[in-house]
């Protein structure tokens, strides 16, 4: 974008032989990819200095754009890029690049390189514009008044900001300003990749260590959003030209390597490709097979990975049909009459990747070992994996206006997906950019972002769907759901089960984020360990710069690493419950005092209280508190007859007891852990049965989230429902859930099951059960 670059003519360490010239004879002639030759800017930095040709005639300096564009849109309107070269080369006119070349030929290049990948008309004149507001006197009104808003937008939203202005800012508010263009338009950023692709090509004449510092911001930020937007063909050439600066040693490595496979007599990857042919046209599939030449980087990974290299290392197959089905009928052929490496097989035709690839990728082994890699996709498929979002034309543009061009009128009836001009990844990027207003930070957490390459998605229970990148956590999903107000959640469900913040998602996962209904809700310290998005990093930060001096976990108590928590033993309540609210509530800010709700809680606790602690789990055959007597008769005449603790069966369980000291008869649920503990050694049982009377005592488990009042309206809830709470528990919290322990008197056991759902339906409770203690034989 600027005049630094040069031309590739002159002499530096950055003009490397093209991968594909090198691996060029590693296809036959019928299968290479059509490429066309390198431009020679010279020849068109001279024909720009003979100025613009006759009006209405187009200049011959962009007859290689024309011809580029018209091979994918052949009813295009010339008009608008013969006005946007002549305001182009009439304004850089005079300006030179270090090489010594018109700087014209720069915009000239870049169009170039847009129009051979497809883009159409608007991105193409704004492409040869793209330098002259940054770096001549035309203004974007004028960009306006001549070409419209359109093409206005994009040249601004390339527009470099200014060093003076800006300092050592001006780089990532460059970027920034970028991509929240890129948010609206996503072809600002196919300018972009295009600009840097061509100054990337000319980079020779530049000192050593700029030309690094270039390359570095190439690999971090331009080449994953060049993998984000699926612009293939420039990614690859960009990683190259990275390289070579990077890790000179290794790509003279690499690109010996690719020359001498070159020169081998013989090429298995011919071999099998004409087998293929063979294969396909029996089965009378039409079908294009080519070999596709691994570029440097690729070959790099491959041998790092796989050490020596063979013949089919340095190349892949790519069969190339006209309908969806096609695929898979080729998938079947090649899978029936050659042998396939199963653990190859890839489908993203049904599940596309996120930056719109589409393609089948399997393998075959040849008899001697060599297992060739494949590719099975349609021509339209082909052309989205090469291009990305310059493939889909103005995807701004209604269906009625859209380009001639039969493959793009097509796509949608190939199974092709409508262009995200705002997918995901970009969506969450533009939010936590706007949390981000130092330059420092966005930059960092720019190039962190960008790193994780990956993406799944997972559902949420209303069908809808979060985008999230690969080692996400719920943490991670609630911010993107949520945004700040996550700092309320209090849970999550992964799949219907319980899950803790910090679990890590998979591709698929249904997640059910539970919220907290306090408004002052705050986020755990801990939260940062299992926080991987950058929205939900700095919502988390922000939120603890905010309140520096608190250090403590939502529910009050010292944050501590889940993992070196020690357990905490159950705390045993008073009988007024309202002094329990501090340990099962989320109540941090000591407003407990005076509530009308603790009133009721405490009046709901009276009539089944007694004067003192009551035990969580009393033991088996201690004497509970207003013991009433069991109506249970068993087959043993005048024993004493009492109902477990740690089971505590009601009428209609079925039920089973033993003797314990003192003659007693415990009676346990024929389903309670201490029965078979007592069975397996060699206890006897006793035939028990229930008596006429419904009156019946009960231990309830209640799991919850904790949140201020929750104790009054659950003790409110069970008093509601007429039962009689003998004595009460509540355990300190645990990653922001509470257990509570209740044992309840109740006027007919058949109100059992209306009372747990009344304790179920008390916000915040997600689960209600009879106890089930482990209870050790008398």
């Amino acid at each position: 974008m600027s005049a630094e670059a040069t031309n590739p003519a002159t002499a530096g360490p950055v003009a490397p032989p093209a991968p594909q010239a090198l691996a060029a004879s590693v296809a036959p002639a019928a299968a290479r990819r059509k490429s066309r030759a390198r431009i020679d800017l010279r020849r068109l930095g001279r024909a720009a200095l003979l100025g613009p040709a006759a009006r209405d005639k187009l200049p011959d300096a962009i007859s290689h754009v024309v011809e580029a564009h018209r091979a994918h849109h052949p009813d295009a309107d010339l008009e608008p890029l013969r006005r946007a070269y002549v305001l182009a080369e009439s304004s850089h006119r005079g300006q030179m690049r270090k090489s010594g070349e018109p700087y014209i030929t720069h915009p000239l290049a870049v169009t170039l390189i847009l129009a051979e990948l497809g883009a159409e008309t608007t991105t193409l004149t704004a492409s040869l514009l793209h330098d002259t507001v940054e770096d001549t006197e035309v203004t974007l009104d004028q960009v306006r008044e001549q070409f419209g808003e359109e093409v206005r937008y994009l040249v601004d939203g390339v527009t470099k900001l200014e060093k003076v202005d800006y300092g050592a800012a001006a780089e990532p508010e460059t970027f920034r300003k970028m991509l929240v263009a890129t948010g609206n338009d996503v072809r600002v950023m196919s300018i972009k990749l295009a600009d840097r692709l061509h100054n990337m090509r000319t980079l020779g004449v530049m000192r050593p260590e700029k030309q690094a510092r270039i390359a570095k911001v190439t690999r971090d930020v331009l080449i994953p959003l060049a993998e984000r937007l699926g612009v293939q063909a420039l990614k690859t050439e960009l990683e190259d030209l990275v390289f070579a600066i990077l890790h000179p040693e290794e790509y003279e490595h690499t690109r010996e390597l690719i020359a001498e496979n070159a020169a081998r007599p013989g090429d298995p990857l011919a071999e099998v490709a004409d087998e293929m042919r063979g294969v396909l046209r029996e089965a009378g599939i039409p079908a294009d097979v080519l070999i596709r030449p691994r570029h440097f980087v690729s070959v790099h990974r491959v041998a790092r990975k796989r050490g020596r290299l063979r013949g089919t290392d340095f190349g892949r197959l790519l069969v190339l049909v006209n309908e969806d089905a096609d695929c898979y009928g080729v998938l079947g052929e090649l899978h029936t009459c050659m042998t396939p490496v199963v653990s190859e097989f890839k489908d993203f035709i049904a599940v596309p990747k996120f930056n719109l690839y589409q393609s089948l990728h399997t393998a075959v082994a040849r008899p001697d070992g060599q297992v060739v890699e494949v590719l099975i996709r349609t021509h339209q498929m082909h052309k989205v994996a090469e291009a990305g979002v310059v493939a889909l034309g103005n995807p701004y543009a209604p269906a009625a206006d859209a380009p001639a061009d039969p493959a793009t009128q097509d796509a949608p009836a190939d199974g092709e997906r409508a262009d995200p001009t705002r997918p995901g990844w970009l969506s969450r990027l533009l939010d936590w950019q706007r949390a981000a207003p130092d330059p420092d930070t966005f930059w960092s957490t720019l190039r962190e972002d960008l790193a994780q390459d990956r993406e799944i998605t997972v559902f949420r229970p209303d069908g809808g769907a979060l985008g999230l990148p690969e080692g996400a956590t719920c943490v991670d999903a609630a911010y993107a759901q949520y945004g700040e107000d996550a700092h309320a959640c209090i849970g999550a469900r992964v799949n219907g089960r319980l899950a803790t913040l910090s679990t890590v998602l998979r591709d698929g996962d249904t997640v059910q984020l539970l919220m907290g209904q306090d408004p002052a809700s705050e986020p755990s310290r801990e939260w940062l360990e299992h926080a991987h998005t950058p929205a939900a990093r700095i919502a988390i930060q922000r939120w603890l710069a905010a309140h520096p001096g608190d250090g403590s976990d939502p529910d009050g108590t010292p944050a501590t690493p889940a993992s070196s928590a020690a357990p905490t033993p159950p705390a045993a309540v008073a009988e007024s419950v309202g002094t329990a609210r501090p340990a099962a509530a989320r109540d941090g800010d000591g407003d407990s005092e005076g509530d009308p709700a603790d009133a009721r809680t405490a009046a709901a606790a009276r009539p089944g209280a007694a004067t003192g602690a009551s035990p969580a789990r009393p033991a088996d055959g201690a004497p509970a508190p207003r013991s009433r007597r069991a109506d249970v008769l068993a087959d043993r005449p005048g024993a004493a007859v009492r109902l477990a603790g740690c089971c505590t069966p009601v009428p209609p369980d079925e039920i089973t007891g033993f003797a314990v000291r003192g003659g007693a008869v415990t009676v346990h649920r024929v389903e309670c852990a201490a029965v078979a503990h007592m069975k397996s050694t060699g206890r006897a049982e006793i035939g028990v049965r229930w008596g006429n009377t419904t009156e019946c005592r009960v231990t309830l488990v209640a799991e919850s989230f904790g949140r201020p009042h929750l104790l009054a309206d659950l003790t409110e809830a069970i008093a509601l429902q007429g039962a009689e709470i003998v004595s009460a528990t509540v355990e300190p919290p645990s990653q922001q859930r509470v257990r509570h322990t209740y044992t309840l008197q109740l006027p007919d056991a058949a109100h059992l099951p209306a009372l747990m759902r009344a304790m179920r339906d008390v916000p915040g409770v997600y689960d209600v059960s009879r106890a089930q203690h482990q209870a050790p034989a008398s």
